[in-house]
């Protein structure tokens, strides 16, 4: 029996990067032997073992069939003759086919994987392995996105090829998901968004994403001039958010593809039309309900941001309320998306619109805050205010009385 480190902890040890979770393959041990040395089977579709201290899952070194088109339909050979270079062959790039001998302190690298993250490359290891699997064709722009690496030619090509054979529909759209969370959260997300585009699967997808790379935009406010080009500077800016902030700013402008496009570059009505594409991006991809109502509120009001302090105290409370999803406030959630809007266009006066943007943020929070604290108990004569269907309607209109008060007292908002 040997064990070896492999996957993104290796990966992520040359980089120089923290790994968050330390994978072990182990060569030339049966499920009896691993369950002997007190490890626990946890894995289902192959034997996958966590270790009894660290808790930290070694695999049986394996081989893969293809037994069908979905890319969880494989039959797995995990005997103890199955060698090391076996099952990293069957891995999906060479940055993530490198194994580390912990007795030895050196690399098993048969793949020149340590060449490619030098370089920065992505580069498929095998490639009737690779295509065997739809999913690493998310992966393969996942990880472009996570660590800012190119994708090889080759690697792109064969991408190509397996979305042109109609790989895309056997993906399922948890795996979808998943994927799109993980790209979200890297700091180049663009590249996840930008790849799927060049190898056409973008719009296999996310159809709603996609068309936005042919809505035109003014050259004033985006040099990018398409809306698809300013959602990803956007999504950019926006690094180090989370991503339901990410999504959100992927989908901010989806209702310009439905505007007037007689009147293109203006997309009148934008915000009231990103409706329809976000629920239907959402329900296909099965997204929690916090992504969809997150995304459709942020989607229906980032326009009105730039109007705060034109706005009337009664639309101040209603945009504030509106951010009220399950009891919780996501207004800084909603302000982290304004900002990302407007980080992601063209500004003659950056500082200045920074300290503009600054000031209705603050404003923002302080009413929110002054919202918060005023109790239904504060309201004159309480005791005799009837609690029927009206009380609601009364609250609200004294908590807006308060707010009014605040707005003409405080200069911030003028």
């Amino acid at each position: 029996m040997k064990i070896y480190k492999v996957g993104g902890a290796v990966r992520d040890k040359i980089l120089g990067l923290k790994a968050h979770d330390n994978d072990y393959v182990v060569v030339g041990a049966t499920q009896d032997e691993m369950s002997a040395l007190g490890f626990k089977a946890v894995g289902k579709a192959f034997p996958v073992f966590l270790h009894p201290q660290t808790h930290e899952e070694y695999a049986l070194a394996r081989k893969e069939i293809k037994t069908g088109n979905k890319h969880t339909d494989f039959e797995f050979i995990f005997t103890p003759d199955v060698t090391l270079r076996d099952d990293l062959e069957r891995r999906d790039l060479t940055c993530n086919a490198i194994a580390f001998d912990e007795e030895k302190k050196e690399y098993i690298d048969y793949f020149e994987g340590q060449k490619d993250i030098q370089n920065k490359i992505l580069r498929h290891v095998n490639a009737e392995h690779f295509i065997e699997d739809p999913l690493r064709v998310l992966r393969v722009c996942r990880f472009a996105a996570q660590l800012d690496f190119e994708v090889a030619d080759e690697t792109l090509k064969l991408c190509e090829k397996m979305v042109l054979s109609g790989a895309m529909e056997n993906l399922s759209a948890e795996r979808i998901f998943e994927e799109l969370k993980k790209a979200l959260k890297a700091k180049k997300s663009s590249k996840f968004f930008l790849i799927l585009r060049q190898i056409g699967a973008l719009k296999e997808i996310m159809p709603e994403i996609e068309v936005l790379f042919d809505v035109p935009e003014k050259e004033q406010y985006h040099p990018e001039k398409n809306t698809g080009g300013h959602v990803m500077t956007a999504l950019d800016t926006a690094a180090g958010v989370s991503e339901l902030i990410k999504f959100a700013v992927l989908t901010h402008d989806v209702g310009k593809a439905l505007t007037d496009k007689s009147k293109w570059p203006s997309h009148h009505g934008h915000a009231d039309l990103a409706l329809k594409p976000i629920l239907d991006l959402c329900r296909r991809l099965k997204m929690p309900n916090i992504y969809k109502d997150f995304a459709l509120k942020a989607a229906k009001y980032h326009m009105k941001y730039f109007d705060i302090f034109e706005m009337r105290p009664r639309k101040i409370y209603d945009l504030i309320s509106a951010f009220i999803i399950g009891h919780k406030s996501y207004l800084e959630e909603y302000i982290e998306v304004c900002r990302a809007d407007f980080e992601g266009s063209a500004c003659q006066n950056r500082a200045e619109g920074r300290q503009i943007f600054e000031a209705k943020a603050l404003f923002l929070r302080k009413a929110k805050a002054l919202l918060e604290e005023i109790k239904a108990s504060d309201m004159p004569d309480f005791e005799k205010v009837p609690h029927d269907e009206t009380f609601g309607t009364k609250l609200r209109e004294y908590k807006i009385r308060l707010l009014t008060d605040f707005m003409k007292n405080n200069t911030f908002c003028v």
